[in-house]
């Protein structure tokens, strides 16, 4: 299976990005299944349920959200009737939407998407990443009922989504990290056979502080004052993101590429 994984859709910058080159790069690629974090897409807060249709019909087969999964006010009900966005697990209990689904390629294979919320530096108390993926790990052998696993690990620290990728090598067919809009360059094959890497990058302009107009929290590290609102920059974004081909018999990963697509970025591709 041919899977792309895109990092955080951060405002416009990437939205625009995503809807004009992600139907190109379908079929250029030949994607089996694409997932796109979107929990930045609507003015860097959150994702509205009209930005999600946007995403959806560029060619995304499944949206993770993360710790700003309802800053939009619409996706506390839009989550419910659209199961192709999924929060995470360990989200409040009662959330609404699901953090994990098994979802069906056009020719029938079957790859479960889900994510996690990581605790270490994040603002809100999450409940523990571990041990809410392990019956998902554990209830869904990759090779048996489904053919791939991609884990979304949404968190501040590298150093607990590196945990979380060896916590799932053997298990899941890909662990991948969100969240700091920074790409990393540790893109590899564990031994287990899960593709890692630590942050898939953003999908946006670059040329901003992590996808924001740099002015803003310039003036506030600087300065220790605010004088307004973080706003997306609106530059030329590039795609940043993940590329693995799965075996379908044992869901091991058995290639493994960055992405970074258009904008300052150093190009990479399959």
């Amino acid at each position: 299976m041919k899977i792309l994984f895109l990092g955080d859709v951060m405002g416009r910058a990437g939205r625009d990005a995503v809807m004009t080159r992600l139907p190109g790069l379908r079929d250029a690629w030949q994607l089996d299944f694409v997932v796109v974090n979107g929990e930045n897409a609507t003015a860097g807060h959150g994702l509205s349920a009209d930005h999600a249709r946007d995403l959806l019909a560029a060619g995304a087969d499944c949206i993770t959200l993360g710790d700003h999964a309802f800053d939009q006010r619409d996706m506390l009900s839009f989550i419910d009737s659209e199961p192709r966005i999924i929060r995470p697990i360990n989200f409040a209990k009662a959330a609404p939407g699901k953090g994990v689904r098994v979802f069906e390629t056009a020719d029938g294979r079957r790859i479960l998407v889900a994510q996690v919320l990581g605790q270490v530096f994040m603002k809100r108390p999450f409940d523990d990443p571990f041990s809410a993926i392990e019956p998902v790990l554990r209830n869904y052998p990759r090779g048996g009922q489904i053919h791939a696993m991609l884990v979304d690990m949404h968190c501040e620290a590298t150093s607990e989504k590196m945990a979380m990728g060896h916590w799932c090598d053997g298990r899941a067919s890909v662990v991948v990290g969100t969240h700091t809009h920074v790409p990393t360059a540790d893109a590899m094959v564990l031994p287990g056979g899960t593709a890692y890497q630590s942050d898939a990058g953003m999908c946006g302009d670059y040329h901003s502080v992590i996808g924001m107009d740099k002015e803003e929290p310039m003036r506030r590290f600087i300065t220790g004052m605010s004088k307004g609102r973080f706003t997306p920059a609106s530059g030329e974004a590039t795609l940043s993101g993940l590329y693995v081909e799965t075996d379908d018999a044992t869901g091991r990963a058995v290639r493994v590429e960055m992405v970074r697509n258009g904008g300052r970025l150093a190009q990479a591709a399959p």
